[in-house]
């Protein structure tokens, strides 16, 4: 018999995905460029200023980018309004739609609330939240983006190093579980909380919310390309303190489908 395999914080995560990773390079977007998202709640509006910093409704923070095709772009950068959090947006150049992802850990008094407890509160047995808009990136109408049941069945493996393979079982509209195939998780399972939404054809925004070690992982899985792009977000410690907020990619292969 085998001895347990431990969580590890997310910090400790991002540090075994480093090497050698299939990440894709940061998209360098001209200063001045300009995306206004009209979402329900009005318009919303980004400014790249230079190649480290963009203005969001006025207010100036860091961010990254990247082209998993040639007209989506993932953009990525810390919340301005909320603690521990950050907001990725998933552009579709061509369809001129937007889909808007705020994701936001928990506080320690939070994640130390046990799962027993939860159940009892009627709260999710995750802490980690997640909010989704829709938005066209002109006045004009146009079709959104919108959830999805596509990716449900599909059982995928996902390299995301020499040394990191993980493989996903998509099970309903609400949970999938992933396995930790090889690395720093080697042997780890779990079923968590998840959300999927159609971007284009054969590509889906995948994102899933953890319950023992508060991560949010925010993901467009390509079937055409079938490779991976997005980023993984959770503390750096046990201690609460720093965020560990890191480009994720991976090359994909689809083991089999179950309808």
């Amino acid at each position: 018999m085998t001895a347990d395999t431990l969580f590890i914080q997310v910090g400790a995560l991002a540090d075994g995905f480093a090497p050698n990773a299939n990440t894709l390079p940061a998209c360098a977007l001209p200063a001045g460029s300009a995306y206004d998202f009209y979402t329900q709640a009005g318009v919303q509006r980004l400014r790249i200023e230079d190649e480290a910093t963009l203005s969001w409704n006025g207010q100036r923070l860091p961010w990254r980018a990247t082209a998993l095709r040639p007209d989506i772009l993932f953009i990525d950068f810390p919340h301005p309004q909320r603690a521990n959090a950050s907001l990725s947006i998933i552009c579709n150049l061509t369809a001129q739609n937007a889909t808007l992802v705020a994701g936001s850990l928990p506080d320690e008094a939070a994640v130390r609330l046990d799962a027993f407890s939860r159940v009892e509160q009627n709260l999710p047995l995750t802490a980690v939240e997640v909010d989704f808009s829709f938005a066209r990136m002109n006045a004009e109408p146009g079709p959104l983006p919108a959830f999805t049941d596509a990716l449900l069945g599909m059982r995928n493996r996902y390299t995301y190093s020499p040394t990191e393979r993980y493989e996903h079982i998509y099970l309903n509209d609400n949970f999938y579980a992933w396995h930790c195939l090889e690395g720093v998780e080697k042997g780890l399972a779990d079923v968590d909380r998840c959300h999927y939404v159609s971007v284009a054809d054969d590509l889906y925004l995948f994102v899933w919310r953890e319950k023992i070690v508060p991560t949010l992982g925010v993901i467009l899985i390509d079937l055409q390309q079938m490779r991976t792009d997005g980023k993984i977000m959770g503390y750096q410690e046990s201690d609460f303190s720093t965020l560990s907020n890191f480009p994720v990619g991976a090359t994909a292969e689809i083991i089999n489908v179950t309808r």
